[in-house]
């Protein structure tokens, strides 16, 4: 084959006058090439490194204190206090040890510097009061809080300057814990069933929990978070039921738009915007995200974004990975990435790409399903791994996919939102978040799922990370693609096409004919635009879009099954060093009591229900902050129940509090991260954000995204097998929910008119 002749760099032949030795100079090129790119590579890295690890000093300050102390000594002056010259003693006699004690000291101090900016500016970052002041009104201590926290700071920090500056998150006391958990409870136990509760909870604080307690603030002091390894460990990596809906979460593309209508070229764009975000995301180059543009978050979630896959039991993160995995009509591929040290572009993509799609071979026997082994049941997976996976063909082929910087689906189906289409969205969502349930490998960090008809989707495995780590980079990414790198008039990708690439290669596998299990598509979904107003009205009304939306789906729920119950809404707690997320629990004795007032058609006043309104969302935004400055409950909860099961002391308290299933799973998907496309100057150029499969085999899931000023979008999951619920019948009850509290508001200003 003439491919396989051009990929060798050299050959020899033995002769009767010795060796004759061929050398290709291409290949040779590419070689030399591929070794520049990786020592500039490694350079950068150690340069950024260098940054970070003196920050929020810079590396030429330290010349400037060398400069200064050499200065006063030339000065006669010793601001050292005689410690120059104790460096100076335990020196060897040399013409120069004057000099270098003097540099010594001079590091010394400013390594001492360095460390006392970052006790002082992790001191700032542990005050939070700034989070419970009314919107639009700041206190003088906020402002001062403020102006110091920008003045220790720094000048133009990259993605992990601020870690080691970032406080722990701080273990609550059991007595708010236990408070604040009955106070959750209340509203859904009758009396007998509350005073119980309260029986077994005061048990709980009285004996068991001072023990559980004393052990969980050693931990707290010695591991950088005390929630993030147990949560990772426990509650994703040893389940055993599949991930596949269960646990993997979905983002969708641009709602309005298909920059291209080409499969292999908007695959190609697309990769390479992955590609260049992921360089930057090695080398550290992405400005950390800041609330109020002043408070850093923690980045170290996005370090396994890429070149990640979960094993069974474990995540895996490797470094620098340079192939890509697709997935086509049943066959895998295996695509390099690089060609002459450097990213292929978006042209070269996109041919690699149309190879695959105009390859017509037929699967190898077992291959088309065999994906659903990561759908599938944990320990059947597991043990396949063993006995079919551990050698030969099969063992480079799993590796292959393991091993790549993520996994791409090219899929022969097209979905997406159209208007004129009966539950296109739906059908979009269901898609991107299990497909046919065997063409997607669920254990990557992500997949990228390109359809036949240009639109994209992302499956994200979620143990390494939570949804708006994968929304910076899905915004990114989109960005790019539409804005930066740009298609031509026939839709193809802009640049040259590089004739001489390598083929893809197909992967060899030696499969039984037993084939992988495909599970049952037991999933509901329905997706809701809701247009007819949306964060720009509700903020007029003086309310956070948060917590409106949160009592529109308390009362919708109520409304849909007649009675309330235990509701999860994810908070983040990535203030705090390695923080990932609390639980909000948003079904509280003022929400309550506001959808009562609704449904009572003896409360004829609208500015009672106002009122209740005011007062059950002002309770969940003080819940909503307390959780994100680490006084949540459920964290708490989940660490002490691990400590007694590694301690094996009983608790009923804690079984029953873990037991206690989340009929409505919420969760908020943030928008507008980077700021890269301004959504007022290019309306139709918003997200459709993305959500995940209900967590309650009764229940349901709702993602919702609030995007510009007069757009949200609901993602509502729930069960066919479930006869209590129907996702479709939730989502016309939050639109009416919403569209009910809006008239509160609406009749309220009618009457101070």
């Amino acid at each position: 084959m003439a491919e396989a002749h051009q990929a060798v760099g050299f050959q020899f032949t033995v002769t009767p006058d010795g060796i004759d030795l061929h050398l290709s100079r291409e290949v040779l090129k590419h070689i030399y090439l591929s070794g520049v790119t990786s020592w500039i590579k490694r350079a950068i890295r150690f340069k950024n490194g260098i940054l970070t690890g003196v920050y929020p000093a810079s590396p030429s300050s330290w010349l400037i204190a060398v400069i200064a102390i050499m200065s006063t000594m030339y000065a006669r002056i010793d601001p050292s206090l005689g410690m120059i010259d104790t460096i100076k003693r335990t020196l060897p006699r040399h013409w120069g040890r004057t000099v270098l004690s003097a540099i010594l000291f001079a590091t010394g101090l400013w390594l001492s510097l360095i460390l006392m900016l970052r006790y002082i500016l992790k001191a700032l970052l542990s005050y939070h009061a700034w989070i419970f002041e009314s919107h639009g009104k700041m206190s003088f201590c906020t402002k001062l809080w403020l102006s110091l926290v920008k003045m220790f700071s720094g000048r133009r920090p990259l993605l992990y300057s601020f870690q080691a500056s970032l406080p722990r998150l701080p273990v609550p006391s059991v007595d708010d814990t236990i408070t604040r958990y009955l106070e959750s409870v209340r509203p859904l136990l009758d009396d007998e069933q509350y005073n119980q509760m309260e029986v077994v909870a005061n048990d709980f604080k009285r004996d068991e929990a001072p023990k559980l307690q004393k052990y969980l603030i050693l931990k707290s002091w010695w591991a950088t978070n005390y929630v993030s390894d147990w949560w990772e460990e426990y509650i994703y990596l040893r389940g055993r039921s599949p991930i596949m809906v269960n646990s993997n979460f979905y983002a969708m593309d641009l709602l309005y738009v298909i920059p291209t209508h080409r499969q292999a070229a908007r695959a190609g764009n697309v990769v390479h915007a992955m590609l260049q975000y992921r360089r930057k995301l090695e080398r550290g180059e992405h400005a950390p995200l800041r609330a109020l543009g002043v408070v850093p978050m923690c980045s170290y979630q996005m370090e396994r974004m890429f070149n990640t896959t979960r094993i069974p039991d474990f995540v895996q993160h490797l470094s620098d990975r340079k192939h890509l995995v697709v997935y086509h009509k049943g066959r895998f591929f295996k695509v390099w990435l690089y060609y002459g040290g450097r990213h292929l572009w978006p042209s070269e993509l996109e041919t690699q790409f149309q190879r695959i799609l105009d390859d017509t071979t037929e699967p190898q026997p077992g291959e088309l399903k065999l994906a659903a082994l990561t759908a599938g049941n944990r320990v059947p997976w597991a043990r396949a791994r063993l006995k079919y996976f551990s050698q030969g063909v099969n063992k480079a082929s799993l590796e292959a996919i393991e091993t790549s910087a993520f996994f791409l689906t090219l899929d022969d189906e097209e979905h997406g939102y159209d208007p004129d289409k009966l539950r296109s969205l739906d059908l979009y969502a269901k898609s991107v978040l299990h497909g046919k349930c065997y063409d997607r490998w669920f254990d990557k960090s992500f997949t990228l799922i390109a359809y036949k008809n240009g639109k994209l989707g992302v499956n994200a495995e979620h143990s390494w990370a939570d949804a708006p780590i994968v929304g910076h980079m899905w915004e990114y990414v989109l960005a790019t693609d539409c804005f930066h790198l740009g298609y031509t008039e026939e839709g193809h990708c802009k640049g040259d096409i590089n004739k001489g690439l390598p083929p893809t290669a197909k992967l060899q596998w030696d499969i039984p004919l037993e084939r992988g299990k495909q599970i049952a598509d037991d999933v509901d979904f329905h997706g809701c635009l809701f247009d007819e107003f949306g964060k720009g009205l509700i903020k007029k009304s003086r309310t956070s879009p948060d917590a409106f939306i949160q009592l529109a789906l308390q009362l919708a729920q109520f409304r849909d099954k007649g009675e309330f119950c235990l509701t999860y809404e994810a908070s983040m707690t990535r203030m705090f060093r390695e923080g990932r997320t609390e639980t909000v629990r948003s079904c509280t004795i003022e929400s309550t009591a506001f959808v009562r007032a609704m449904e009572d058609k003896n409360t004829k006043q609208s500015a009672q229900r106002l009122d209740l309104f005011r007062k059950a969302a002002d309770k969940h935004q003080n819940m909503y902050r307390l959780a994100m400055t680490g006084s949540g409950i459920d964290r708490h909860l989940f660490c002490l129940y691990i400590m007694s099961k590694y301690l094996n002391i009983d608790s009923p308290f804690l079984k029953q509090v873990l037991s206690e299933p989340w009929r409505l799973s919420t969760s908020q998907t943030p928008q507008q991260q980077l700021n890269m496309v301004d959504i007022n100057k290019f309306p139709r150029y918003v997200g459709a954000g993305g959500g995940f499969g209900p967590v309650a085999d009764d229940g349901y899931g709702v993602s919702y995204i609030i995007v510009g000023e007069n757009l949200i979008t609901f993602h509502i999951s729930s069960k066919f097998s479930s006869p209590e619920t129907d996702s479709y019948r939730f989502g016309q009850n939050i639109r009416q929910a919403m569209l009910d509290i809006r008239a509160l508001f609406d009749q309220n200003d009618k009457k101070e008119m």
